[in-house]
């Protein structure tokens, strides 16, 4: 590498973050712009460790340590090359992926792990500004035709990939805006949209159609959808919100967390002057609880994950009278947990940015009801502590006597996860068989119908963007291979350390 003892001399520096006080007070990036020197210090970190754990530990087998020496030599321009050649969007990877390839950097060892999510941001917005990211239309087409259902990282991995490709490919978005939940679901603190269009306007340049604002099932019905395009790739995401089934689930201040995010998401990009719908939400469907907002409530977020997360800082934003965020399980250890060593994503605490901004959290809690005011209002919530314990060779979850009680709570916010995606319409009308879970069974990517595919959420379950981006990858290729007998696109490299050590 670069400099061999880097890892030494230099520690540990990721994003610098905007003071609490200040960001609080408006939706712009938590995160502040990157540094070329911190970059380049930060690079010198990644050392000559024989074995490359984290491309293991990255889903799309990102060359990591390359475009870190690359960085520490100032070579910029390679450093975008060597990330671009095998992720379509680090742009987004960079701000919200959780970074499972510093969970197996060799560093991470005994040593905090190289910040490399915060290069490969840096590395990214440096070939924005350079004006490395130019439109690469395919100089031949094939004449084929492929649609594309869904516009997430997915989706749009997938129609980047089949347009370099040279198909003509037609991304399909229900909502009246290309993103998926990068864009409705994911707050603009965290991702700024201005990211995506910029993205969207390189793809289109290219070749790719966009088709927003089309629900394919019901605009498109499925039977002209397979006869018009040569081969279909599914990648609509995991919708289905989990639910509570409990008393009181009917009450008025009750909502799904997405409800809840992809609102304020719309609220702010009209707020910058684009058009948006304010009356359907993040899958193009209409609202059907009018505005939800946070504004001195006490608010209970459902639910201890990023979408959590999310709910809280949105919440801190709207100015609420007071902010928890609870969750069933139990509260994870403070460091790595020993069920999961290194190399393997640790199971262990982890405070968002969201959360210093003001949160309280709580773990093994449940929530028996949701209790009204007798005028059709939520105005508390009735949680009771748990302990886990083990029964015939299974852990149940048992209350703890004496600790059932009442929280005042006008908002409460569901995000439990999603359960698999919506089956009703488009996918039953297409005829596509299902796995265990509820998602679309494609394996290596090819539905029981051999000219549809499926990817991301939709056939893996939900999941992470880098994840996604992966999945769109690989079925573009499994497509391309597909139309035309072999494909040229690059495919993600074979590892020598066993996927099942690693838990991928």
């Amino acid at each position: 590498m670069g400099k061999p003892t880097g890892f030494l001399e230099f520690e540990r520096k990721a994003s610098l973050k905007r003071d609490v006080n200040e960001r609080k007070q408006d939706y712009n990036e938590v995160e502040k712009a990157y540094s070329k020197e911190q970059t380049t210090e930060q690079a010198a970190r990644c050392m000559d460790c024989g074995i490359p754990f984290c491309h293991n530990g990255c889903p799309l087998g990102n060359i990591i340590p390359e475009f870190n020496d690359a960085v520490y030599e100032e070579n910029w321009k390679l450093a975008y090359e060597l990330l671009s050649s095998t992720n379509n969007f680090p742009e987004f990877t960079g701000r919200i992926c959780p970074a499972p390839c510093e969970s197996s950097c060799v560093l991470g060892i005994n040593k905090p792990p190289v910040a490399i999510e915060y290069i490969e941001k840096s590395i990214i917005e440096k070939a924005f500004e350079e004006g490395w990211v130019v439109a690469h239309p395919p100089k031949v087409r094939t004449g084929k035709t492929v649609a594309v259902v869904g516009s997430g990282p997915a989706g749009m991995a997938a129609a980047s990939q089949l347009n370099k490709a040279g198909h003509t490919v037609t991304l399909f978005e229900r909502a009246d805006q290309i993103g998926g939940l990068v864009r409705y679901g994911i707050p603009d603190f965290k991702l700024n949209k201005d990211i995506i269009d910029r993205r969207i306007a390189v793809m289109e340049e290219e070749g790719v159609i966009f088709k927003t604002n089309t629900n394919v099932g019901v605009d498109i019905s499925a039977e002209k959808l397979e006869r018009e395009f040569d081969a279909i790739v599914l990648s609509g995401g995991s919708t289905v919100p989990r639910d509570l089934a409990i008393d009181g689930r009917n009450l008025k201040g009750v909502h799904f967390a997405m409800e809840f995010l992809s609102q304020q998401n719309k609220r702010v990009a009209e707020s910058k002057g684009k058009p948006v719908n304010q009356d359907k939400d993040h899958q193009g469907l209409p609202y059907a609880n009018g505005d939800i907002l946070a504004i001195d409530k006490n608010v209970v977020v459902i639910g201890g994950g990023d979408t959590g997360s999310d709910c809280v800082g949105t919440s801190n934003r709207h100015k609420a009278k007071s902010i928890t965020q609870i969750e069933i399980m139990p509260m994870p250890p403070e460091t790595r947990a020993a069920s999961t060593p290194w190399p393997l994503w640790p199971m262990q605490l982890r405070t968002s940015t969201s959360h210093e901004e003001g949160c309280e959290r709580g773990w093994s809690i449940n929530t028996k009801e949701f209790v009204g005011d007798g005028n059709g209002n939520l105005k508390a919530l009735k949680l009771v502590d748990i302990e886990w314990v083990r029964e015939n060779e299974r852990m149940v979850m048992k209350e703890v006597p004496g600790t059932e009680r009442e929280v005042p709570c006008e908002l409460a916010l569901l995000a439990a996860g999603f359960l698999h995606p919506q089956q009703e319409g488009l996918l039953n009308d297409l005829g596509v068989e299902y796995d265990q879970r509820g998602n679309v069974n494609a394996t290596k990517y090819q539905t029981s119908n051999e000219k549809i595919f499926a990817a991301g959420d939709m056939r893996r379950g939900q999941s992470l963007v880098v994840w996604a981006i992966s999945e769109g990858r690989e079925a573009a290729r499994a497509v391309d291979e597909y139309l035309m007998g072999q494909s040229f696109l690059e495919a993600k490299s074979v590892s020598m350390i066993s996927p099942q050590y690693l838990g991928v």
